[in-house]
């Protein structure tokens, strides 16, 4: 928080007109008010960010004015001026909420380090509740890297972390990007300063402007509070761009400024703010084409390109499917004061050969509702196939062809062996159907039967592998 508006409370003249003076002299806008009840009305019209008031005034004091702005507007600070301080009396005021006790004749220097003070306490909070905020919906686990591709992926991002490139982290929803980027920050030298993340999909071009930047008091209709950007709570840390590929033209611009400069103004300022901060964004779109289609800037693309890193689907790392999944079990166990089930063999059969269109967010929340759902008998819980629901989706009929069962598959097959040693989950669907199609002499009804698919959706996947030349 950046003060801009002290209230300076004083019924003697000189001593107002002094400390006017003074708070002017240190770059803020003073505010006189002649005793309690013209700072009382002070305080409604022109919503100051903080009030300096002295103790001894006619009428009512500087201590029971101090309780009453706690009382109505609890986050405002209070500071109290006074020749005559005793212990006792200040006490008394911090017991009121006031921030701080300042002994006349008041210097400068205590005025400032007091602003100061405050403007830093305003900054902590801010960030405290940002944090906590984010840390109720953090996924607890840290980054599973069974796979050679998550394995690469880890040595990628660990090299990267001790660099100052901006760092492009692509992939499809739900694999896991956020959870790279934090990891990229606890890496990095930055690790004991903020990781702040802001979500570009989720916002209008007004709001996200206002979430990145931080706007003034008045600079749009309902802003009565200066608010704190992003990129102002990041400052010596991390912020993460998700889903970037979704800002307007417009934004793009005032983003290019930011990575180009590392300066901005809040909505509805004039001063200049510099920061100093790693700029992470990710993405589920292919932003060169989104380049070559006119929707996404070109020089701002170069600026985010630095250092690319992109997380491969989770269907295509099968080895990451069980680590995940045994987890996640673990976990919501846990969360839900539950003894950790035993995942059976044919529920690990149709974990390892479903396709996963929804990633590792779609694995979490199938294993969650197992774990709360799932069977129970003599006292121990397992999870079965038949304890699996995948979303609606990919269970509809032009989906279904993502489900492959095993119980007619010919396990044996080389092609079969070969596709799951090289965990490609495209490779192993082809080779399930076609090795099953073998098995049925051809008939396709009798085929899609056995593998739980319709015959159109195993037509039509059948129709694609011709066209791409992937079967004869």
């Amino acid at each position: 928080m950046t003060l801009q508006r002290i209230l300076v409370v004083d019924d003697e003249s000189l001593a107002r007109e002094y400390l006017c003076e003074a708070v002017a002299n240190l770059g803020y806008q003073a505010i006189p008010a002649v005793g309690a009840e013209a700072a009382l009305h002070a305080i409604e019209q022109e919503q100051p960010d903080v009030v300096m008031t002295d103790m001894r005034m006619p009428g009512m004091d500087g201590v029971e004015l101090t309780r009453l702005i706690h009382e109505r507007y609890p986050d405002m600070p209070v500071l109290l001026c006074t020749a005559h301080a005793t212990i006792e009396s200040a006490v008394t005021a911090m017991k009121h909420g006031a921030r701080d006790v300042l002994m006349k004749p008041i210097s400068m220097d205590a005025i400032e380090f007091s602003l100061k003070r405050i403007e830093r306490e305003a900054r902590l909070v801010a960030e405290n509740l940002y944090l906590r905020d984010e840390a109720r919906g953090a996924n607890p686990d840290t980054i599973v890297a069974e796979s050679l591709q998550m394995s690469e992926l880890l040595k990628a991002s660990s090299r990267v972390a001790r660099t100052k490139g901006t760092i492009l982290i692509t992939g499809a929803s739900g694999t896991g990007k956020e959870r790279v980027a934090h990891f990229i920050h606890a890496a990095s030298e930055r690790a004991d300063k903020p990781f702040i993340r802001v979500n570009c999909a989720a916002l209008s071009e007004q709001l996200l402007e206002s979430e990145l930047f931080g706007h003034e008091r008045g600079a749009f209709t309902g802003a009565d509070r200066q608010r704190l950007g992003r990129f102002e709570l990041a400052d010596g840390g991390t912020l993460l761009l998700d889903e970037v590929g979704e800002i307007s033209p417009a934004m793009q611009a005032k983003l290019l400024r930011v990575l180009q400069e590392d300066e901005f103004e809040r909505v509805g300022g004039q001063k200049t703010l510099k920061v100093n901060v790693r700029v992470i964004a990710s993405t589920n779109r292919d932003l060169a084409r989104e380049v070559a289609a006119g929707n996404f800037r070109e020089d701002l693309y170069y600026r985010l390109h630095v250092l690319p890193l992109h997380i491969a689907a989770l269907k295509d790392r099968i080895a990451d499917i069980m680590p995940l999944a045994r987890r996640f079990a673990s976990h919501y166990s846990r969360q839900n004061g539950l003894a950790t089930p035993t995942i059976t063999e044919d529920a690990i059969v149709r974990l390892e050969t479903w396709a996963w269109p929804g990633n590792v967010r779609e694995l979490e929340n199938v294993i969650q509702r197992a774990v709360i759902l799932g069977s129970e008998e003599n006292g121990l819980r397992r999870i079965e196939a038949k304890d699996l629901v995948f979303g609606p989706e990919a269970m509809a009929d032009g989906a279904a062809g993502e489900k492959i069962t095993t119980s007619d598959l010919d396990l044996e097959h080389p092609a079969f062996k070969e596709a799951i040693a090289n965990e490609t989950m495209s490779d192993v669907e082809r080779v399930a159907i076609l090795s099953t199609l073998e098995r049925t002499g051809g008939n396709k009804t009798e085929a899609a039967r056995r593998l739980g698919l319709t015959a159109r959706t195993l037509s039509n996947k059948m129709k694609i592998w011709r066209h791409a030349g992937l079967v004869s």
